[in-house]
């Protein structure tokens, strides 16, 4: 049990990458469609590239989505909708009308005799009501009001449906039109009563019936027949080398639908998961072997491998969902944010392979998905390409704007070999792709939230970190501007240094900017800012004077921290001493004190020693330019000198041994350093005599 214990504990961070990936390949598989695959790729327009196709089953030919749509329209078109008969109208308009007319005798004859035949006027006004009603009142919606006269409707009464015109109806001028000119034939003393009566009495009771026509309208709509003729077991479907035309295209397309229902019921899900798992797996496989071959310091950051694969499967998420949803919004997809994040954080190496990477997984998602992960791959190059040297935020809408013409240019390629003819293109695609383009500006947001996610650097961050107008650093230039010029001596030589190198010369530069912000709290106490000509350390033991420059390592980290800069950077500050010691206090203490026992611990920076390439240069840059300053009348015999002994001093002290930093890297470096010092002193070459 303690030896398993043991061994877990030493093989820890592997279990995590293992888990890790493990858990990618079971999501991306989830993400997978359980249907088996056709085993055919092809095109319209294209030749048939396999074997003649007999149909091995009937099936029958599905009508294209632009027929079912124009028989759609039609259904829609000549549908005739419902309309039914509110019968409590007429009732309530009648008793309404009584009222009325009572009023209206009232009104006029004022309680003297009426006449005889009142009780006949009375009935002669229900009937012309009656009569209206009867024909109906019709109330037209917004959808009707400029249909033609005969439009058909079907009118509702008592459960049965009948066809009648606009025209049959009235409408309420209509209506009192045609009441106006009964009451014109009457006896003006009976048309004086029943014309105020009939007034206010007339309203729609014919009325459009919502709820019937939407139902009667789906299923006509869902009675339209999806296919369009047969084919028969045997028969072919196309020859070898046929061109695919649309009618061709239309059988074959549905006799995939009919394969895929058909295997789709037959096949094991089991199998066709494991066989899912399997080419996903070894996806993966080949990235850790590509990590763990060429780029070991990734592998071995649990971190960057964890912002790896939450890239890859964000982009193989999305898709998956944009394949459920519709299939024809592929080119929308931004997938050229994978390469974007990538190189954001890590280089153009490990940008490309992996967004190759995506691009196969998503691959296995997509119908005929040759000519998708070609576009994607030229377009992902392009990409990295536009941001291989990113100095300005401007490069990223540089980048989307080259992004999208090299969509189009692919894709007018992709057509025109196909096809032939400038026809063919889908100029809806390429409104898709300049949206694929303008998404890609995701990526910006995405970057700067695994930034704050991962703790990991990225040019823009170190962009803003750099500019000297930066808070931090125009308070280190105010308060020590000594040390803020052999900051920039130092940025200039180890960003040169590490760019021969191969390292990452932004987070070299911005990291030896910041890498003496500490000595701004006594920033009188270091030479370069003590130009009074007084030295305060006269009043010092040699002791205190060692724990005042010692300590500006110590207050360097708080103030980072202080004003929220990023841990890849407080490592600049905490490592670009190392564990050397304040030699020339400790010297002198030596000497001046050598019956006193003197700890070297009181003298010795914390550390702990640098750990990256890029910090490594620094720490050599930083002791070779304060160095040089110290030279009274250098020239390059001097300066070799100084270089040389600084640097194999700091290797005979171990100060690069967790460093990923070879004895070439350093000669290299110091060759670098001689020259570029030779260049700020302005010393002049010493030419052979030619004498």
């Amino acid at each position: 049990m303690t030896n398993l214990i043991q061994w877990l504990q030493r093989n820890l961070s592997m279990l995590y990458k293992a888990i890790l990936f493990l858990l990618a390949i079971v999501i991306i598989v989830q993400l997978f469609p359980r249907m088996p695959r056709f085993g055919y790729e092809y095109q319209e327009a294209r030749p048939w590239a396999y074997d003649d196709l007999i149909a091995p089953f009937n099936f029958a030919i599905l009508k294209s989505q632009e027929e079912l749509d124009h028989e759609r329209e039609m259904v829609k078109r000549e549908f005739r909708p419902f309309f039914y008969m509110d019968k409590q109208v007429v009732q309530d308009q009648s008793e309404a009308y009584e009222v009325a007319f009572f009023r209206a005798v009232d009104s006029i004859y004022k309680g003297n005799r009426l006449p005889a035949q009142l009780e006949n006027t009375l009935l002669l006004g229900k009937q012309l009501i009656d009569s209206v009603y009867r024909r109906g009142i019709i109330f037209l919606k917004d959808d009707f009001i400029h249909k033609p006269s005969d439009f058909e409707i079907f009118l509702t009464q008592d459960r049965l449906a009948a066809a009648r015109s606009l025209n049959d109806f009235f409408s309420i001028p209509q209506a009192y039109q045609f009441i106006g000119k009964h009451l014109d034939s009457l006896h003006a003393d009976l048309a004086e009563i029943l014309r105020p009566a009939l007034d206010n009495v007339l309203t729609h009771n014919v009325y459009y019936d919502e709820g019937l026509s939407e139902r009667a309208l789906k299923a006509e709509l869902e009675d339209i027949p999806l296919s369009r003729g047969m084919v028969q077991e045997g028969e072919k479907i196309i020859s070898k080398g046929e061109v695919i035309s649309p009618e061709k295209f239309r059988i074959i397309e549905s006799f995939k639908a009919e394969y895929l229902k058909i295997t789709g019921r037959s096949a094991n899900k089991y199998t066709l998961y494991i066989g899912q798992f399997l080419l996903v797996a070894i996806s993966m496989i080949v990235l850790v072997l590509f990590l763990y071959v060429f780029k070991r310091d990734i592998f071995l950051d649990n971190r960057r491998i964890l912002l790896i694969l939450l890239t890859l499967l964000i982009m193989v998420a999305i898709t998956s969902q944009v394949i459920k949803y519709d299939t024809s919004l592929l080119y929308l997809l931004p997938v050229c944010i994978v390469p974007l994040v990538i190189r954001a954080f890590f280089d153009n190496r490990l940008a490309l392979y992996v967004h190759i990477n995506t691009i196969i997984l998503i691959g296995f998602l997509i119908p005929r998905s040759f000519e998708f992960v070609f576009l994607q791959f030229i377009a992902g190059i392009i990409a990295i390409l536009s941001m291989v040297s990113l100095r300005r935020r401007s490069q990223l809408f540089f980048t989307v704007i080259l992004i999208f013409i090299t969509y189009s240019a692919v894709y007018l390629g992709l057509t025109l070999a196909h096809g032939g003819s400038l026809s063919d293109l889908k100029w809806l695609d390429y409104v898709y792709m300049s949206g694929s383009a303008l998404l890609t500006l995701f990526a910006y947001p995405l970057i700067f939230l695994f930034e704050r996610i991962f703790g990991l650097p990225t040019d823009f961050s170190l962009l803003e970190l750099s500019d000297t107008n930066n808070k931090l650093l125009r308070e280190l230039s105010m308060n020590a501007a000594g040390t803020f010029q052999h900051s920039l001596q130092v940025a200039n030589l180890a960003e040169e240094a590490i760019f021969t190198l191969g390292g990452n010369a932004l987070l070299t530069r911005t990291g030896a900017l910041y890498h003496d912000i500490g000595k701004m709290d006594n920033a009188h106490y270091f030479t370069e800012n003590q130009t009074s000509g007084v030295n305060p350390h006269d009043e010092l033991t040699y002791k205190e004077s060692a724990g005042i420059i010692i300590d500006h390592v110590i207050k360097g980290i708080e103030m980072a921290r202080k004003n929220n800069l990023p841990e890849y950077i407080i490592d600049f500050i905490r490592t670009h001493h190392g564990t050397t010691t304040a030699r020339y206090f400790f010297t002198k203490h030596i000497k001046e004190n050598p019956k006193m026992k003197a700890s070297k611990n009181d003298f010795t920076y914390p550390g702990p020693k640098p750990f990256s390439k890029e910090t490594a240069v620094v720490m050599m840059a930083d002791s070779v330019e304060a160095a040089s300053r110290s030279l009274v009348q250098p020239d390059e015999e001097q300066i070799n000198k100084l270089v040389d002994q600084i640097i194999d001093t700091q290797i005979e002290e171990q100060q690069f041994i967790h460093a990923p930093i070879t004895f070439k890297d350093i000669d290299i470096t110091k060759r670098l350093f001689k020259r570029r010092l030779v260049n700020m002193f302005h010393v002049r070459i010493a030419y052979p005599s030619i004498s």
